[in-house]
Formats: structure tokens, sequence, C-alpha cells
């Protein structure tokens, strides 16, 4: 596509017509303003700022635009610009300073560690972060924002730091040395608008356009498992995952009526090794902590412990019994061993009086039958598990966590020293970074990268998986200092992953994890359309604070929900798994019941809270989910609800009929910068108080909700309270919540349907997200009657109101029994139908 492409579309059809110019402006004693308001001062004089239209579209564009996003962009082109800069001598990282500020509240979003990002608040630019990956700037005088992104450009990525006395340094690096530039036009982009979510929106559609390398999400098919519940396999077994304890993780849930329709078969299944051991066996020796981010890949087929599953194992009568219990002991047993040996090296050199290390596995192979691996077990789980749709198996973007080991595969692979980014170095500290540095990567010549997944992915799929959780992704910068740096070398990995995904996993089956940085999300989501916007779940504090059991479920939940105000502009958030037998896992089934994205869980095996998970998950395996993504409402934006000792976290999201805010008390940890780690504020583990209001949601954010803005009255049901109330769209009501707690707020519009009646649909109140049962609602009135026709997703007990009592209702063609009360609370049993929606006809007289 020509350079100009651009400037064609985004003038009209007339040459005669204007590029648009820009609100912002740099004047010549240095500063930065929009519409006259100052944002940055003490602009150098090598930063140039260019209007949106006058930048040329990227060359490396090379995916069509849609018209209407063009449309949107071109009509919004005078509110963006892009700042450039220049120095002397070319260098492959440069720190320069672009202004300061001061006065101004901003939220960020920085790295915490290589893969993960999370919100800071501050009010001038000392109080930014190390690799903050983009700045939105309250502006009070224009009842705007500002949005300030870091930008790839050429062979450069960028990001935000902290500089002396307040400056604002934007670093400009290739991750490479070999590769230099000193001109820059495009570094950074900077946009306006007065709704902060919008502008988000808006922000990115124009680099959409400018960049041509990402397509919005909006552009993209969601992955099958979006509406659906699922286990993942991880907590359980950790990297002793194999087929037994695998096959009695999904009977535990489907005898129990909560079938899992996907199934994410984590860590522990793949052919990996470390350097010291035969190069064509599996790894013995893999419960050291982090001895799986040392191993390397040898083949592309499962593990041994897989490979020998025979077809039709598990549908025996007397197939193999699993028992957690003694299976945690034997794994606790090889920890001990694995800690006793490398304390005996460490004094003396060698490991030797000490048994060898062991592999549990439960298969006893029959004699003369043939071994059936990953396919045999895939079949025989979907042949006693037919909800089971979808079967995931994960993966590190190199292959393993240390790559793949070099001469035991077709490919090129070569290790490859790893080295952290000099911007990373005040990040937390963290294992996988210290093992991925201590091995390197076994990096597959970035020529082949295409091969490398085409390989593993091909395989999958014959074999019968549907879908990839990639992780690690962010360990390419560590090793791009020969392969053109992190820009190219991530082109590389990134296009030859898109073809294999549009290729074997119908162009949707990935979730991407370990990737929450700008290079990621610029380079990497033309297909892929489902992310992790969280660190892990930690169902206990990895430093030993007893106290990290409850303070990092908040910090979970602030992590996910900041993070997809940007990165759920390419992908869907995915806010990861969550135990539902924890201590806090109430609080984490709530978040996910608003989240917008597919509801999964780690859990043990047998060790589950079904009653906790029936309040998410329908008896087939489906979920309520919302219609947009959870994102925090606008008084919680430059805030601090982790520990500022007031401020709830409030999520707004969207239902077909209405609106849901999510309330939840996550004060009592957070960033510490001094000593670059999460830590408790127990000064900030208390009961605390908020106000909700139905202004809270933001309904214009789908076309299908924008009239209820102008909705005079909502009937409102607190669903951990019980309560129900009507409210004007500007009333407030408080919520006060304990440490760790949380209030789910469904708000549904009322009409007047009739003379003298009002009517509106609440939802199934036994489900946390009440609103999401109803999938269409249709009245039919005149002056004096009314039939609300309802269709209705779910079971168990609906909640409407009426003003008048209703004269019948109607449930699947047979009348119904209903519970009235005088303040118009409606209530009536809503049984379970197969599968199928449900109909009720209130008729109203």
């Amino acid at each position: 596509m020509a350079p100009n492409f651009l400037l064609e579309k985004i003038s009209s059809n007339s040459p005669k017509e204007i590029i648009p110019s820009s609100r912002f402006s740099l004047s010549q004693n240095g500063e930065i303003s929009v519409d006259s308001i100052t944002l940055l001062s003490d602009v150098p004089s090598n930063i140039k700022l260019s209007s949106f239209g006058s930048i040329p579209l990227s060359s490396d564009t090379g995916i069509s635009t849609h018209p209407y996003i063009l449309k949107s962009v071109k009509s919004n082109a005078e509110n963006g610009a892009f700042l450039g800069l220049s120095v002397k001598e070319p260098l492959d990282r440069i720190l320069n300073p672009i202004g300061r500020f001061s006065n101004r509240k901003f939220l960020s979003i920085f790295r915490f560690k290589t893969w993960w990002s999370t919100m800071w608040i501050g009010s001038c630019g000392a109080d930014l972060q190390a690799e903050t990956q983009l700045i939105l700037l309250q502006v009070p005088e224009l009842n705007s924002y500002v949005l300030i992104i870091p930008l790839i450009e050429g062979n450069f990525r960028s990001a935000i730091h902290p500089g002396v006395n307040g400056e604002v340094v934007l670093c400009v690096e290739s991750g490479s040395t070999k590769v230099k530039g000193k001109s820059f036009s495009s570094c950074a982009y900077f946009h306006i608008g007065d709704n902060p979510y919008n502008l988000m929106r808006d922000a990115f559609a124009a680099l959409r356009v400018h960049l041509g390398t990402f397509r919005l999400l909006e552009e993209k098919t969601l992955p099958k498992i979006i509406d659906k519940f699922g286990w993942c396999t991880w907590d359980a077994f950790y990297l002793t995952v194999e087929p037994v304890g695998v096959w009695h993780g999904v009977k535990s849930f489907a005898e129990n009526g909560i079938p899992p329709r996907f199934l994410i078969i984590d860590d522990g299944w793949q052919s990996i090794n470390m350097d010291h051991e035969n190069p064509y066996e599996d790894s013995k020796d893999l419960t050291g902590l982090g001895s799986q981010m040392l191993s390397r890949l040898y083949r592309f087929k499962e593990n041994e412990k897989f490979a020998k599953y025979q077809a039709g194992t598990m549908l025996r009568h007397d197939a193999p019994g699993f028992d957690q219990k003694k299976h945690d002991k034997m794994f606790e047993e090889m920890v001990n061993l694995a800690k006793k040996k490398k304390a005996l090296k460490a004094r003396n050199g060698v490991e030797s009086g000490l048994p060898e290390a062991t592999i549990i596995e439960y298969l006893k192979e029959q004699e003369g039958v043939e071994r059936g691996g990953l396919k045999a077990l895939v079949s025989d789980l979907k042949e006693k598990f037919p909800s089971l749709d979808d079967v995931y198996v994960w993966h590190a973007l190199c292959g393993a966590w240390g790559g793949v080991r070099p001469g035991t595969t077709h490919l090129n692979a070569k290790v490859t020293p790893a080295k952290m980014a000099a911007g990373l170095a005040n990040t937390m500290f963290d294992l996988a970074v210290v093992m991925v540095e201590k091995g390197g990567i076994g990096l597959v010549d970035p020529n082949q990268a295409a091969d490398l997944y085409e390989a593993m992915h091909s395989y999958l799929a014959d074999v019968g998986i549907t879908g990839v959780k990639v992780d690690v992704i962010h360990t390419l910068e560590y090793v791009s200092e020969d392969h053109g740096g992190r820009i190219q070398l991530a082109k590389a990995y990134y296009d030859g992953l898109t073809k294999s995904l549009g290729k074997n996993f119908g162009g949707t089956g990935l979730i991407a994890s370990m990737e929450q940085c700008n290079d990621f999300f610029f380079l990497a989501t033309k297909q892929i359309s489902m992310a992790r916007v969280g660190d892990d779940f930690w169902f206990e504090d990895p430093n030993g604070d007893p106290m990290g059991v409850y303070w990092l479920q908040g910090v979970h939940l602030i992590h996910c929900s900041y993070n997809s105000l940007w990165q759920g502009q390419f992908i869907q958030p995915d806010w990861d798994m969550f135990q539902s037998d924890h201590l806090c896992a109430e609080f984490h089934a709530g978040s996910r019941a608003i989240c917008g994205g597919p509801v999964y869980v780690s859990d043990k095996v047998g060790r589950h809270n079904f009653d906790l998970l029936r309040k998410l998950v329908l008896p087939d395996g489906t979920i309520l989910r919302c219609q947009h993504y959870a994102l925090p409402t606008r008084d919680c934006l430059f805030e601090n609800p982790l520990f500022d000792g007031k401020t709830l976290l409030k999520l707004w999201n969207l239902n077909k009929f209405g609106g849901v805010v999510g309330v939840f008390n996550c004060q009592g940890a957070g960033w510490y910068p001094e000593e670059h780690k999460c830590k408790a504020h127990p000064e900030c583990y208390k009961t605390m108080s908020g106000i909700v209001s139905p202004n809270d949601v933001e309904w214009e954010q789908k076309d299908f909700t924008a009239e209820l803005r102008d909705i005079e009255l909502f009937a409102v049901y607190l669903n951990k309270a019980e309560s129900f109330y009507l409210m004007r769209s500007k009333d407030e009501i408080n919520v006060t919540l304990e440490p760790t707690s949380f209030e789910i707020v469904t708000f549904s519009p009322v009409y007047k349907v009739t003379k003298n009646a009002k009517f509106t649909a609440i939802g199934l109140v036994n489900m946390f997200n009440s609103g999401g049962s109803i999938e269409s609602l249709d009245y039919r009135c005149n002056e004096n009657n009314c039939t609300a026709t309802i269709t209705i997703k779910g079971s168990g007990k609906f909640l409407a109101y009426s003003s008048i009592r209703p004269k019948k209702i109607m449930l699947n063609y047979e009348s119904s029994e209903f519970e009235w009360t005088s303040n118009g609370v409606l209530k009536f049993e809503v049984p379970w139908n197969d599968g199928e929606l449900s109909e009720a006809l209130v008729m109203i007289n």
C-alpha cells in the first residue's frame, strides 16, 4: 500500500481539501498545549510535534481498513498529534526528555514485570514509573482527557520513564546495539477527547490506521470459549499433569452438574529436557523451583506420560483412579528431594547419596495395545463428556520456556544468551527472569518461526486440540541483539504465529499470556483476539506474607480492570482462572461474572465450591456473559483503589437490556516504588463505603444501550444484599463493604407500559450477573393492556418490577405461579429447559 494512503484516506476525494490541523501545538518557548492549555513545559528543542494527517502511513501496513474506521479516524483527525525527536548521533537506545508537568492528575499503565503491567496514578512527571505504556491526563479546563501513547516506529519501540526534576522521558530503543537511529517523526502519539472510553477507542483506531500492523478487537472474531466455563490443570498438578488426573478433573465437574465446555492442559505435557540430560528423553527432574524454565523442547509431540495413553483406557470399568491428596503428597516429596539435592550440591558439589527423581504417572500400558497418546485421550474425553467442546494446550512463544533444544528437531535452533533490557532494571524481582537469563533461549532462526508454529500446531490440530495458550511471550526482547532488534524479531515470530493460528485453529483458538507490552499489542494482534489482562492468580503470597492470601486478590482485580482500558482495544480481556475453594473465591467469582470474558477455574480434583460455581455457570456449562468488557468507572480512573484508604473499585459493564456495576473492596496492598514490589498496606485493609448510581454505567458504549442514558427511572437490585430499589438516573445509593468483599448492582430501565403501569425485567437473582439472563425483552401494549415477552437463559428465581399486579404469567406456554408485593417486586421460578431459552409472558391489565 502506498505511503501516501493515509493522506488520501483522511482527505476527501477532493484534492483541494486541506488536511485537518491539530488541536495540539508546540510553542517556541517549549510548551506542548491543547486548545491553549499547557500539558508539558520545558520541552527540549529537539522535539517536534506534527498533526495526525501530516505523517505518512507506515510502510509496513499489510491489512486493509474498514471504511467505517477510516471515516471515524478522519472525523477525529484534528484531535491527534505525533511527537518526534532527533539526536545528533545514531543510538540504539535514546533517553530523551519531552517536557515536564505538575498539578495535573494522571492514570498510567506501566510494566512491573517483563510480562505484566498495572495501573499507577499521580499528579506530576516525577510520579511516573519506568516502562510506562501510556498516560491518561485529566484536563478539567476543557472537561477532557489527553492520552499519551509511546509507539513503535521503524525498528524502534518507545516507553515512558521518569526523569530528574519531574521530567517525562521518552525511551526509544531498538533492542540491539547493531540497530541505531537518530531521527523519528512518530515515536509517541497524543489524542484528546471528552469521554475517556471513547478516547481510548478513537486513539487506537487512529494508530490502527497509522501503523497498519494490528486490528482492533471489534474487527475480529472471538474464540468459541468466550461464553463458556472451563477448567485449567495448572494449580491441580503443576508440571506433574498426566492423563488420569486430567480425566478425573473433568469428571468431578461433570458429575456435579457443571460440565466444563473447555479444558486447558497447562505446562507439563510437552517433551522437554535440560541441557545436561539425554537430548531425546523427557526430563525426570522438573520439581525444583523454576526447573521448567531451564528446559527446552526436543520434539513437538506429547511427552511419555501422555504418549502412553491407550484408546479406551479411561472408559473401562477398571480405569485407574486418582487421589488428589496422595498426588499432592508425592509431589511434595519430590520437591523436598530436589531441595535436598540442591543443598547437597551447594555444599559438596555433588548430589550423590540421594535417590533419582521420578515422574508421577498412573497409566500401565497393556502389552500388544497400540499407544494412542493425546489423540486417544481427547477422543475419549469427548466421548465420555460430550459437552467438552474445546481442548487447549499450553506452550511458550519460543516452544518451551527455554526454547527448542538445538539438534533435536528439523529446525535451526541456537541457545542465545538472554539479557534483560535496561528499562526493566527497576521492575519486580522475578524468578522467571533469573532462570531465563541463566539458561538462555533455544531460539529458532527467525526465518523458520513460521515452521516452528506449523510443526507444533499442525500436529496438535491433527490429534484434536482446538487451541493453545501461548505463554512467556515477552522473552523475545531478551534475545534480539543479533536478530535486527526487538521489532524485527517480534515481527518474524508474530507473523508465523498468526499464519498458524489461521491455518490450524480457525483463526481464533489462542489465549495470549505474559504479553503485556506495547510490542505485542502493536505487532501481534492482527489475528489474536483474546489475551490475559492480569498477572497470574496467586492463591497465597510467594514472598510469605500470610495476609497475601487476601490482599493479592484485590491486586489481581486492579491489574485486570485497568489494563483492559487499553488492551481491550486490541483483544478480549481474559481475567485468568481462580480456585473455587479459595478463601477469596467468591470475591474472584463476582469479578468474573461481570468481566465480559470466559470463566475458568484451576481447582484441584474434587476440591470445588459448587454452590458458588452455580452462581456463575449454567447446567450446560455456559455462562451469562456481559456484552462489553468490565472497566473502572469514571470516578475511579484517577484514584487508587488499592491503598488510598478511601476508594472502592467500581466496574461497569452492559447486558442486552440493562447495566451492571460491580463494587469491590480491594484496599490493602499495592506497588511500592521504593522497593519495586507489591506489599501489604495493612492500614487500608478495612471496611469502606462508596456510592453507586445508574450514571456509573457507560450506556453509550453499545448502540443497543445508548438510549438508556435518557431513562428517568431504574429498578436496582443488589445481589449480595438481596435488596431492591427504584432510582432515578442521578440518584445514588451507599454501599459499605468489608475487606475483600463485593456487591453486584444490576440496573434495569423502567418503562411506562400502559396508562397506569410501569414494568421492567431484572433477571435471575440466583446468578451474580442477573441481567445477563435476559436474552430478549419485547412489549406489546396499548393504553390499558400490556404483554411483556421475556426470553430467559438459565433457571432459578426471576425478578421483575411491575407497578401493578400482573393478571397472568405464562412460562413456556403454561400458566405459572408468581409472587407480587405492593412495592412492585415480582418473582417467579424458571425451571431448567435443557439448555433452551425459556419464554415468559407477563400480562398486565
